[in-house]
């Protein structure tokens, strides 16, 4: 893997405000993120991104050993939380910026619900919209939130997949395989379409 540029800074909390949302994604109001994930959890809108180079390659990140959730777990390009009052296009531009250090071209693709517990240290239960697009830029990671990164063909995540599941975050897993069901013509585009910047 190539040496990456850093930044080092808190761009997250356990206590800031997540917005609660229920089954059709209208907002309940605002918990802390602790409060969230406690117990059986509590469903909040989320967000995960796919962001592929120009080879057509999966950009996948190790999740920093400090996380409360899937601590050292591989998972999908970048996933966080938008924040009160903040529209999704503006929160997804925010954290890959904040995490990553990228713009990405992104497209929304679905949403769905999901809930997923980790053992007794707490439970994922999330709206999640679902985008993928690509960058022709190199990651500039934050070492606050990311443990490793590497770009990675589809061809060869579908196999790391099938042999060693447990790596993986649960919602990457749900993710990844409908995203291979439903776009993958989406997904082999992004091997040859041209790579421009959506955003300064």
């Amino acid at each position: 893997m190539t040496e990456p540029s850093t930044q080092h800074r808190v761009v997250s909390s356990e206590e800031e405000p997540l917005i609660r949302v229920d089954g059709q994604d209208i907002p309940l109001g605002t918990l802390g993120k602790s409060a969230c994930h406690d117990g059986a959890g509590l469903l909040h809108r989320a967000f995960s991104l796919f962001v592929f180079n120009r080879h057509g390659e999966l950009l996948l990140q190790k999740r920093h050993p400090d996380k409360r959730l899937w601590p050292s777990y591989w998972s999908n390009s970048c996933c966080s939380h938008p924040r009160a009052g903040e529209d999704m296009d503006t929160a997804v531009s925010r954290r890959l910026q904040q995490e990553l250090g990228l713009a990405a071209d992104l497209r929304f693709l679905f949403k769905f619900e999901y809930r997923a517990e980790f053992g007794d240290v707490g439970t994922e239960h999330e709206l999640c919209w679902v985008f993928a697009g690509t960058t022709a830029d190199s990651p500039v990671v934050n070492t606050t939130e990311v443990a490793e990164w590497r770009w990675i063909a589809p061809v060869d995540l579908d196999r790391e997949l099938d042999t060693s599941p447990q790596r993986f975050t649960p919602w990457f897993k749900l993710e990844w395989r409908r995203i291979r069901t439903e776009f993958g013509e989406l997904v082999a585009g992004f091997a040859t379409e041209p790579q421009r910047r959506s955003r300064p």
